[in-house]
């Protein structure tokens, strides 16, 4: 099962570096729209894709991106460490790609959700998802078909291409 789960996610970090990355910006050209803009980082791709989908820089804040590189040693239970020079080449590009950075309609609203002194750990813990999402239930997203709440390519089919609109939403059974 890993190694499926590790397949999937180096074929998807191929597509998008091959594509071009996330999404075209949606609404309002380059990066104002609901879709994220394109960001692109070879590394970022290649380290992050291993284990799990590509999550957008525009997800989370600067502060919480600081803080999820800094506790890679334990990283959502598992040991992701890098080399320092890796983990600071990612770490610069999720902070100037963050929520709080962006001029992306969806990133400033994530930003906005959050408290001035909070720097969470998980996009699912952010008001914004918890209200994008208030209609799905506990029981919805464990279906063996989702696993949980931070699988969003499970119903959101563009997620790794920054397109979470509703019209790319399906929620498998």
């Amino acid at each position: 099962m890993q190694f499926l789960v590790l397949v999937t996610s180096i074929s998807s970090a191929g597509t998008l570096l091959a594509s071009g990355g996330f999404g075209e910006g949606g609404e309002g050209g380059e990066g104002r729209g609901k879709q994220m803009p394109t960001v692109t980082n070879v590394k970022w791709a290649a380290e992050c894709a291993s284990c799990h989908m590509l999550y957008h820089p525009g997800l989370l804040p600067e502060k919480s991106w600081n803080k999820v590189m800094a506790g890679l040693d334990k990283h959502f239970g598992e040991n992701a460490s890098l080399d320092a020079a890796t983990q600071a080449e990612i770490t610069r590009f999720l902070a100037l790609n963050s929520a709080d950075k962006s001029d992306n309609r969806r990133s400033s609203r994530i930003s906005q959700s959050i408290a001035t002194n909070a720097a969470p750990l998980r996009i699912t813990e952010t008001r914004y998802f918890t209200a994008k999402h208030d209609e799905v239930s506990a029981a919805t997203f464990k279906r063996k078909s989702i696993g949980s709440a931070s699988n969003c390519m499970a119903c959101h089919k563009g997620a790794e291409k920054g397109d979470f609109s509703e019209s790319q939403i399906k929620i498998p059974r």
